[in-house]
């Protein structure tokens, strides 16, 4: 496969927009091109994982508990240009889910070792990935905020005096 197809699905990937051409094709260069037959699995949950997986061709299904799924069980479809365990290719992670191939799938493996080595080359990727993730750990602390003050309202919003509605007044004999 031509590098300018398999470069085509990161461009459409957040992560990498705003890389140079050079760059791109340098992650595609030391990328494992992978083919993935029908049934396979590209990611097994519970196991440790080195590598995001970008789908280059074909599609797959996620499920989120591969042994008590039967085999023709209907999970999440994943599309051609999405990719899997984003952050193993910087951080060790365990996978929370299982993705099969439902038909021939062609992916590119970047792993952890290959992604830090060209990130020590090139200190402006580094940036570039560091930068995204920053963003990305702010826009998640805001809405764990907006959650916590959620939360927050549902707790306090019992605890108020009840209000009881406007009762005849008694006439006292005076």
């Amino acid at each position: 496969m031509a590098i300018d197809a398999l470069v085509k699905p990161l461009l459409a990937l957040p992560l990498f927009q705003g890389l140079t051409p050079l760059q791109l094709t340098e992650i595609v260069r030391r990328a494992e091109r992978i083919i993935y037959r029908p049934g396979d699995a590209i990611i097994t949950e519970d196991e440790p994982s080195d590598a995001a997986i970008v789908i280059v061709s074909g599609t797959s299904v996620r499920i989120n508990d591969h042994r008590d799924v039967p085999q023709n069980s209907r999970g999440e479809t994943l599309p051609e240009g999405v990719m899997i365990a984003e952050l193993a290719m910087f951080i060790e992670l365990v996978h929370t889910t299982t993705v099969i191939a439902q038909g021939q799938v062609k992916a590119l493996r970047l792993t952890r070792q290959k992604m830090h080595e060209l990130m020590e080359e090139d200190t402006e990727l580094a940036r570039h990935f560091s930068s995204c993730i920053t963003t990305r750990l702010k826009l998640l602390a805001n809405d764990m905020k907006a959650v916590d003050t959620i939360m927050e309202r549902a707790t306090i919003a019992p605890q108020l005096p009840q209000v009881r509605p406007n009762l005849p007044v008694e006439a006292h004999p005076g």
